[in-house]
């Protein structure tokens, strides 16, 4: 998800209507922990959810994305009309950022959720979510291009670990065939690199018009786009009380929760904090996708998750 770094970076606006900051006290610091640690959890139960869905119920994953999508779109709005209503007015009327909202909706959210979901559904909720994490390695690619510099050594130790650790979990240890799909594979870098992008690419107009307005905003967009090509109306998939129930915590708990959580613990803790803290995400995920989703996890799988875990905590 990497919500942490998006939040990191966002600066005080000088506007009136800014969003509100917090003075880091040991107090907000536990606090924002807690959330961030929430929040976390709650995306790492989510990808184990929606392999319940796409595995028990049939649903397609371009149907849980569309409908997750809008709903929490409608949420993130509602909320920013509610708390920031001059924000979301504001961002409506800047027709400037139209384009650029376009292009991070698409690809910030839409291909973002998308990939994740078809990650999960070629492997398992665990995989996907620790392939996730290797998004701090294209970041680190975009800060060294654009500070003309080098991998610092705890760097080049953190991608030669990431590297081995991917390579472990695509070939199991058996470097003459992979034992992971490769659509997975596909699937899990792809939604890396566009999850790098999503903490880079919205940042300015998150400073300017708030999270809740922003991420609200291409949400909707995203859900939209996909709404012609998916008609959730018609693919909705066969639903029991539990089938319901599972959907509406994958909007709710899964997509909305978890970004506010992390939104809002990253801003109180600190965006270093944050992004430790985040590796409740694959652990959840890991544990979840065992006790409830059956998958089954190698001493190697294992061992690659534990390399890309601690590249975690050296590429920041």
């Amino acid at each position: 998800m990497s919500i942490s770094k998006v939040v990191s970076r966002q600066r005080k606006s000088t506007s009136a209507q800014r969003t509100p900051t917090f003075e880091r006290t040991p107090h907000d610091i536990l606090v924002g922990a807690a959330l961030v640690l929430a929040g976390g959890t709650l995306w790492g139960v989510n990808a184990t959810v929606s392999k319940l869905l796409m595995g028990t119920y049939h649903a397609d994953p371009l149907w849980i994305a569309c409908v997750r999508e809008l709903a929490a779109g409608v949420i993130f709005i509602a909320c920013s009309g509610a708390f920031t209503p001059k924000l979301l007015i504001g961002a409506l009327k800047d027709r400037g950022s139209y384009l650029k909202l376009l292009a991070c909706s698409l690809i910030c959210v839409l291909l973002v959720q998308v990939a994740y979901l078809k990650a999960i559904d070629w492997t398992n909720s665990g995989t996907a979510t620790v392939l996730q994490s290797l998004n701090l390695l294209f970041v680190l690619a975009i800060v060294c291009v654009r500070g003309q510099r080098l991998p610092r050594l705890k760097e080049s130790i953190g991608i030669a670990l990431a590297f081995a650790g991917t390579v472990l979990i695509a070939t199991g240890g058996d470097l003459s065939q992979l034992s992971l799909p490769a659509a997975g594979l596909f699937w899990g870098l792809l939604d890396a690199l566009c999850t790098s992008i999503m903490s880079i690419a919205p940042i300015a107009m998150m400073a300017r018009w708030g999270n809740f307005t922003i991420n609200g905003i291409m949400f909707v967009v995203s859900g939209v786009v996909l709404l012609p090509f998916v008609r959730p109306w018609a693919t909705a998939p066969s639903l029991d009380t539990l089938g319901l129930a599972l959907v509406a915590f994958t909007i709710v708990g899964g997509t909305f929760g978890a970004y506010w959580l992390f939104l809002a613990g990253t801003q109180r803790c600190g965006a270093m904090r944050a992004t430790m803290l985040g590796t409740s995400e694959p652990v959840t995920a890991t544990i979840t996708g065992v006790l409830f989703a059956g998958a089954i996890f190698t001493p190697t799988d294992l061992a690659g998750f534990a390399m890309i875990l601690i590249m975690v905590f050296l590429v920041r």
